[in-house]
């Protein structure tokens, strides 16, 4: 079993406990959050913690993404949020004493979904754009594993592209909020027949949607750019 972790939100969840804390006593915090999230997924999955194999993933500096986004910078309304004290001391710490990977001109996420698609893996992230991905996934907080279906997946990523994303500064559908998108979709089975759905209610603006597409679609390929069914 090969747990895929999310270690920006550690990162970032961790950061933010130990504001008033020392550089070290924040790693240490961070360190031992990982191991009973492991820990539980061991007991869960009736594994010995030999048995268990995991791999942190860490966004790095570029992303394709920026190149992608023309109607609102992306991620530009997070310009002002402050950053933990102690983050850079923790994603150093994730990569020398827990080998986490930073991504190369795209997100971490990104890197988990490839990764979860190539093998049979658990997601472990709060972020719920994971859930444009099948497969089984657990959130670390409430600690709860569940598993998304592929008509489920593709269902999510649709919902996304009318509503946009405020937290990435994806610019949806004015008035389209999930309960809106949900009925929209709610008779179409099809990938191509949601497509077409999304591109009427977009008043036909087919390069808007590859936009927003773009930049919330996961790469499931090395190098992928998210493409219009036929």
């Amino acid at each position: 079993m090969l747990i895929l972790i999310d270690g920006d939100i550690v990162a970032y969840r961790c950061g933010f406990a130990t504001e008033n804390e020392r550089a070290k006593s924040a790693c240490n915090t961070t360190g031992a959050y990982l191991a009973e999230m492991l820990t539980d997924l061991c007991s869960r999955f009736g594994l010995d913690a030999d048995e268990l194999n995991y791999q942190v993933f860490l966004t790095g500096s570029t992303n394709f993404r920026n190149d992608v986004a023309v109607t609102a910078p992306y991620k530009g309304n997070r310009k002002a949020t402050p950053k933990p004290k102690h983050l850079q001391a923790i994603r150093d710490y994730l990569v020398t004493q827990w080998d986490a990977i930073i991504s190369d001109n795209e997100e971490a996420d990104d890197l988990i979904a490839i990764w979860a698609t190539d093998d049979e893996a658990v997601i472990a992230s709060l972020d719920k754009d994971f859930d444009q991905v099948p497969g089984q996934h657990y959130n670390f907080v409430k600690k709860e594993l569940y598993n998304v279906t592929d008509n489920e997946a593709v269902r999510f990523f649709y919902t996304q592209l009318l509503t946009g994303d405020r937290v990435d500064n994806i610019i949806g559908l004015k008035g389209i909020g999930p309960v809106k998108a949900a009925k929209a979709l709610a008779d179409l089975t099809t990938d191509i027949e949601m497509y077409n759905k999304v591109v009427e209610m977009y008043d036909g603006d087919k390069v808007r949607v590859l936009e927003n597409a773009r930049l919330l679609w996961l790469r499931r390929t090395p190098g992928e750019m998210w493409e219009a069914p036929e």
